[in-house]
């Protein structure tokens, strides 16, 4: 019981002088503060071709940021490096569900008819779409539904019978990652 008059006490005490100290600033200039002495180090300088390489990475990043998009769909195929999904669920949204991104396939969900997808950043992608760089606390099963936000990172050759290709969309959930994949596509147009 004495320990509480006595915290009460010290948090008293405390904040006067914090008002105290902030009564005797009134009006009054500070004094001057001696600079310490500290070494200045001159940045090393860049070579050209990486300051350019640098500056596209940067451009780059905006470009993924303003272009991402919300990947809400179930998931039609798993493969080692990222997910095939059908996004557009928008239902998927709704509060109980949005504890993981990962929401089982038994969940009741669908697709509103006629539904487009904005050209704002964060809007729902709509359409077969690939994720790469998901979350690996967790595995998505086939037709599981999935709620991630993806960066854009080029385009992905799915392959959903033998015989039939369809170029898709990809994204990757990191910005990081879709930053890399985009150079490096670059990389490999540029002779």
């Amino acid at each position: 019981m004495r320990v509480l008059p006595l915290l009460l006490l010290l948090l008293l005490i405390a904040a006067g002088m914090g008002w105290a100290g902030c009564a005797s600033d009134h009006g009054a200039a500070s004094p001057p503060v001696a600079a310490s002495a500290q070494t200045m180090v001159a940045p090393l300088p860049v070579p050209p071709a990486e300051a350019a390489t640098l500056a596209r990475a940067e451009q780059i990043r905006t470009d993924c940021i303003q272009g991402r998009r919300l990947i809400c769909g179930r998931v039609l195929k798993v493969s080692t490096n990222g997910l095939v999904i059908d996004s557009g669920y928008a239902d998927l949204l709704r509060p109980p569900l949005g504890q993981s991104w990962i929401i089982p396939g038994t969940v009741p969900a669908s697709r509103k008819p006629g539904l487009m997808e904005g050209n704002e950043p964060g809007s729902l992608a709509i359409g077969l779409v690939f994720l790469t760089d998901v979350p690996r606390r967790q595995k998505p099963k086939q037709y599981d539904y999935v709620v991630l936000m993806g960066y854009p990172a080029g385009h992905y050759v799915y392959k959903p019978v033998p015989g039939v290709e369809k170029t898709i969309r990809k994204f990757a959930a990191g910005v990081a990652t879709a930053v890399r994949l985009n150079l490096q596509a670059e990389e490999n147009i540029d002779p």
